[in-house]
């Protein structure tokens, strides 16, 4: 078996093949998205052939900034497109495609890669945490009011205009930009993709009404992405960081004539919106799931990127059984800042460079998989610290699909 860079010239041959893995057609929609495959960076992907020549197993990466906590906008490669023909599953190719990528990822100087993981059991093998999560929140039209802030925020100053998709993309690009910029967990969204409309709704060319929210000098400041059909309004997503500007677009959508239920597809953790309603249980939480997976390739260089709450110092015995690596690391925070060194000391945590990779961003605390039995915890203290040390003041979201 050989893996192989492919070239422009490939494009038809990786499309088919990775079609074929998942039992597609070149022509089958993907859950409402536009042809994926225009935004394929053909640079960045690998094919598997067969001894006699032929195309067996697709991997592909895309260039993406990532955001961290403290704000840092990171390089950062997003992992798509993998697949293994059926009669070819079960005899390597794809730990050999995996290998193979994350070799040349590290060969780019990146020190993190991420994906979206189409079956949960497959890619933690492969050193990727579930490290974002996000959940469905279906409201019944007649139990979506809301109720009057007993703090006594003030109303809303800005307005919503109703837009179609078509007639408003750079307002999106622009919005999502400022957005994905100040949201721990967010991709970029290259301006290829919106030109190309590759991708789900609204980047696709899917017809989508667009609400968009302009403050009180007229600068669109958010906006939520949504459809009607057989009485039900769905929103793809809400993009603004101001949790005013959220609660009015919501309150829009809510107020909806002719529409039974209201589906908020994509609600980050810990999100105020359930506490606004009227009535507490009027928002039914379905499809709570992991999104965004993440995968350390330099554990100092991702530990340093990152901004820091608080001070403290953890020793940090770091296993990444898949390239068959080890180290034992000195993480030291102060004033907010990084450093992180090999060391011989006594380790406080030992941890798969998966279990790193679900904590990175801060959307799961270190004591959750100390109590699930994935990281071993040499002192009581140290889980506390840990906690501690990778909390983030906003859940780190992501909800751009790749």
């Amino acid at each position: 078996m050989e893996i192989r860079s492919t070239t422009d010239e490939d494009l038809d041959v990786f499309v088919d093949t990775v079609h074929a893995a998942f039992g597609l057609f070149p022509g089958t929609p993907v859950d409402g998205g536009g042809q994926w495959w225009s935004a394929v960076e053909m640079d960045r992907c690998l094919l598997a052939l067969a001894e006699d020549g032929r195309p067996v197993g697709t991997a592909a990466a895309y260039a993406f900034d990532l955001t961290l906590p403290g704000g840092a906008l990171v390089p950062v490669s997003g992992v798509s497109s993998v697949g293994v023909l059926p009669s070819h599953r079960r005899q390597g190719v794809l730990s050999a495609l995996m290998r193979r990528q994350l070799d040349d990822l590290r060969g780019r100087g990146e020190f993190l890669a991420v994906l979206l993981a189409s079956e949960a059991p497959i890619y933690g093998r492969f050193g990727y945490g579930p490290a974002t999560h996000t959940s469905r929140l279906t409201v019944p039209r007649h139990k979506a009011a809301l109720a009057v802030p007993r703090a006594g925020a003030g109303a809303d100053s800005g307005s919503v205009e109703v837009l179609r998709r078509d007639v408003c993309g750079e307002i999106l690009e622009e919005v999502y930009d400022r957005y994905r910029r100040a949201q721990p967990g967010a991709l970029s969204r290259p301006h290829r993709w919106w030109k190309l409309r590759a991708g789900q709704p609204p980047i696709s060319s899917a017809p989508r009404y667009i609400a968009v929210h302009r403050d009180a000098d007229g600068v669109p400041d958010g906006y939520a992405s949504y459809s009607v059909e057989s009485g039900t309004l769905t929103v793809d997503e809400t993009i603004t960081t101001d949790d005013a500007v959220f609660t009015a677009l919501a309150r829009f959508v809510l107020g909806h004539d002719l529409v039974s239920q209201v589906v908020f597809k994509h609600v980050p953790p810990g999100h105020p919106l359930r506490w606004q309603f009227a009535d507490f249980r009027a928002g039914e939480v379905s499809g709570d799931t992991d999104w965004l997976w993440v995968r350390l390739l330099d554990v100092p260089g991702a530990l340093t990127a990152r901004g820091w709450s608080m001070d403290g110092e953890l020793v940090l015995d770091v296993e990444d059984a898949f390239l068959g690596e080890g180290g034992r690391y000195l993480l030291t925070v102060r004033d907010g800042e990084a450093d992180c060194v090999p060391t011989d000391r006594a380790p406080d945590l030992s941890l798969d460079v998966s279990d790193l990779g679900s904590v990175y961003l801060g959307g799961t605390a270190p004591s959750t998989l100390v109590r699930a039995g994935h990281i071993r915890a040499h002192r009581p203290a140290a889980v506390m610290l840990a906690d501690a040390l990778f909390r983030t003041e906003r859940a780190p979201h992501c909800l751009h699909w790749f």
